[in-house]
């Protein structure tokens, strides 16, 4: 057993490698201390993903964490009639969504932690034009991917060009903005890491009170600690 044990954790980093290609994800730098680009990210996400995408495990009410009121959040981000209490739902029925996707549509409350934030960052990018696709749409993280490219109005249309191998080198595929979008480069750039931000935060809504928390207690007990080392120097000076 010691040895099967031995030689799954000498193969796991290459089997992790097989299973990741050879993709190279970009930093998401996302900040969950960054209120505001969580809060736009919320407004990305249910203008563009909630149409398709639950989010059964979060509330609306937790976006009030953000620094938003009640109003705000019902004016701004709530546009199928739900309560500021209910959870993010979506009306699509689960064998629609295999009919028209081929798949249904995943629950996104925790794909953040199942997928990282440089996955999604780069994922959300990474789309181009693909006639042989039954979308239109391909993905170089995500190859035949059955999710289109729903912000390709903003990004623009890219399409995969294959650059020539060099003398010593090998032939790799590189995204081409062919027809520019709404937005600039960096201004879509900066709005899927709003969204990916967001996504990070719908995770775990409670990760920086929970790290703040952690700090407090740490403090607590390096403050006890000393306490306890002066009681004892205290009760022991006198014993020789």
């Amino acid at each position: 057993m010691r040895v099967v044990l031995l030689v799954a954790c000498l193969l796991l980093p290459a089997i992790a490698s097989a299973a990741g290609g050879e993709v190279k994800l970009d930093r998401a730098n996302v900040d969950l201390r960054d209120a505001v680009s969580i809060q736009r990210g919320a407004q990305v996400f249910v203008n563009h993903c909630l149409g398709c995408h639950s989010a059964s495990y979060m509330r609306y009410n937790k976006l009030l964490d953000l620094g938003l009121t009640e109003q705000q959040v019902e004016d701004n981000l709530i546009f199928t009639g739900a309560k500021i209490g209910d959870t993010m739902t979506i009306a699509m029925r689960e064998e629609d969504g295999k009919a028209w996707f081929g798949v249904a549509p995943p629950d996104l409350s925790v794909i953040a932690r199942s997928r990282g934030a440089d996955w999604l960052y780069t994922y959300l990018r990474g789309f181009y034009r693909d006639e042989s696709v039954a979308t239109g749409w391909n993905n170089v993280v995500f190859p035949n991917a059955a999710m289109p490219h729903v912000l390709w109005q903003l990004q623009g249309v890219q399409r995969l060009h294959t650059e020539a191998a060099g003398d010593h080198g090998e032939a790799h595929n590189k995204l081409v903005l062919e027809t520019p979008g709404t937005m600039s480069e960096q201004a879509y750039n900066g709005t899927i890491r709003d969204l990916v931000n967001y996504l990070e935060y719908m995770a775990e809504p409670a990760s920086v009170k929970r790290e703040q928390l952690g700090i407090i207690v740490l403090m607590f007990l390096g403050l006890m600690a000393a306490l306890t080392w002066l009681l004892k120097r205290e009760f022991w000076k006198d014993v020789h």
